[in-house]
């Protein structure tokens, strides 16, 4: 059986962790999908078989189970939405209806009292997800948690509006895009919370932090974009993918994109391990903790993307890596030829823009987590 194009081994140097309790977590998440009713029947089959309790475990392999719960149904739920409402379904290809569908159940997070979507189970999951966020998070971030999923909301409906034209963004754009539709930002409130700590505003919002959350925010989109290509282009719908915006805006072949869209995320890679290298020696214990749940969310996504049937689609193989390589295939110092992004590079005094040590990769992420004290259990 033809296995379709090659994902080569990606450049990872974050080792790989996963909570102690993931396969009670994953059960527990199956058990409120179904329970929720998320999706279809067909669609929620199809999850619940996707281990995404396992997905939560790998990114939060040290957090309050109680909040790996959370992420893991939270995680589902986002499925149900992109793959229900967004990629799927009918609301997919009329961005006006799903602006305001998605605008409803915005609605229901931010004021989940409302009598609004009664009868419906995405709202309903959204109102438990709600309830317990804000059992275990501050005030602060619950209200952060709701403004990312706007941004999550935002960007969805601009993806919506290329699918109903059937057109295709240019790379900046595609970009911009992909930093919010792959529901990365959505994420980072659960990290402080899976902790047990706030981080500060002035450092959560210190351009340099933003900049090493939005290039994990990168690698895992483009990651996603590697390990999903098969599934996606195979499928019988509009598709929207880095390989895709390479190979109609640059005109490449699908395995020079692939080599393309893979010497990207490594430099962006080489770039965050210097970030976070740049940011540790004056960074609070609770800012080291963020950096290193970035670098977790990164190894987990990755994880869990070249093992999850949702890729590796058994029925129809996609050809993906078992493993992963400690050596990138680009790690220049210079910044991507991508306006949206290339500021990233800027922060950087010149000494720090060498690339990682190849004795020891990684190192300068994935040693400085500091024991936080949470309440709760482990």
């Amino acid at each position: 059986m033809e296995h379709g194009l090659l994902v080569p081994p990606v450049y990872s140097p974050i080792p790989p962790a996963i909570h102690p309790r993931h396969e009670v977590i994953d059960r527990q998440t199956a058990e409120w999908a179904t329970a929720f009713r998320i999706g279809s029947e067909e669609l929620r089959r199809k999850l619940i078989a996707h281990d995404i309790g396992t997905f939560a475990a790998r990114i939060l392999p040290e957090g309050r189970q109680e909040v790996v719960g959370i992420l893991a149904d939270f995680i589902i739920w986002l499925f149900g939405v992109d793959d229900g409402h967004c990629e799927e379904g009918e609301l997919g290809g009329e961005p006006g209806e799903l602006v305001a569908e998605l605008s409803r159940l915005l609605r229901v997070a931010q004021n989940p009292e409302v009598p609004m979507l009664t009868q419906d189970p995405l709202a309903d999951g959204l109102r438990d997800l709600r309830r317990r966020i804000g059992v275990h998070g501050t005030p602060g971030q619950v209200a952060r948690w709701v403004e990312t999923l706007r941004e999550y909301f935002l960007s969805v409906a601009w993806e919506a509006s290329h699918r109903s034209r059937g057109t295709v963004p240019d790379l900046n754009d595609y970009t911009l895009m992909r930093l919010y539709d792959g529901a990365t930002s959505v994420v980072l409130p659960l990290l402080e919370m899976g902790h047990g700590y706030e981080l500060h505003p002035s450092e959560r919002e210190h351009t340099t932090v933003r900049a090493a959350a939005e290039a994990a925010y990168f690698i895992i989109t483009w990651d996603n974009d590697l390990f999903s290509y098969h599934k996606e282009s195979r499928a019988q719908h509009y598709y929207l993918n880095v390989l895709r915006v390479l190979e109609h805006h640059h005109g490449l072949s699908p395995d020079a994109a692939m080599a393309t869209a893979v010497a990207q995320r490594d430099r962006v890679m080489v770039l965050f391990l210097r970030l976070c290298e740049h940011l540790v020696p004056t960074a609070s214990p609770q800012l080291r903790q963020y950096l290193h749940s970035l670098a977790c969310f990164i190894r987990g996504a990755q994880d869990w993307g070249i093992s999850s049937l949702r890729y590796t689609t058994p029925d129809d193989p996609a050809n993906l890596p078992s493993t992963f390589t400690d050596t990138p295939t680009d790690d220049s110092t210079e910044p991507l030829d991508i306006p949206a992004v290339a500021w990233w590079w800027d922060l950087l005094p010149p000494d720090r823009r060498a690339a990682p040590s190849r004795e020891q990769p990684g190192s300068s992420v994935v040693n400085f987590s500091p024991r936080l004290a949470t309440s709760g259990t482990g």
